[in-house]
């Protein structure tokens, strides 16, 4: 609320308009847009702990002669039992394979391997054009 403390005088200026704003609205705006970043904040963060299960379904049967991509603990990757680098992958793969991009390729992990390095072989693999990718693991024992 403005008041006008003139001189006192009557300049017949009785109905000056006075230029302020109000406020009340973006108080209340404010207000509704704290409110929902209070509830969308929690919402927005992942923080679910996964214990992921191991498979107990029947294994696949194998191709005559699968081509087996292996990453050893020391994160050093084998195609079948050949050392090879992620530079001359390429060129290995097609070699095995024939050429035939559509085969599927096994990768075997070691258990240490991080999943850091397991993206990058696969990255790799897809650089390469084999898209048909297969992850090798142990049965888990049956239970009664």
């Amino acid at each position: 609320m403005a008041f006008n403390l003139g001189s006192g005088g009557n300049d017949g200026d009785d109905l000056a308009e006075t230029h302020e704003i109000n406020v009340t609205p973006f108080i209340d705006v404010m207000l509704v847009l704290l409110i929902i970043f209070m509830v969308a904040a929690p919402l927005a963060t992942v923080d679910i702990p996964v214990d992921l299960p191991s498979a107990s379904t029947q294994p696949q049967p194998r191709p005559d002669k699968p081509i087996f991509l292996t990453l050893k603990a020391d994160q050093t990757l084998a195609l079948g039992d050949t050392p090879v680098t992620a530079d001359t992958l390429p060129a290995a793969l097609d070699a095995a394979s024939g050429g035939d991009k559509s085969q599927r390729v096994f990768v075997r992990g070691d258990k240490s391997v991080p999943y850091d390095a397991v993206m990058q072989a696969m990255d790799a693999l897809r650089r390469a054009g084999y898209l048909k990718i297969a992850l090798v693991g142990l049965a888990a024992p049956a239970t009664p």
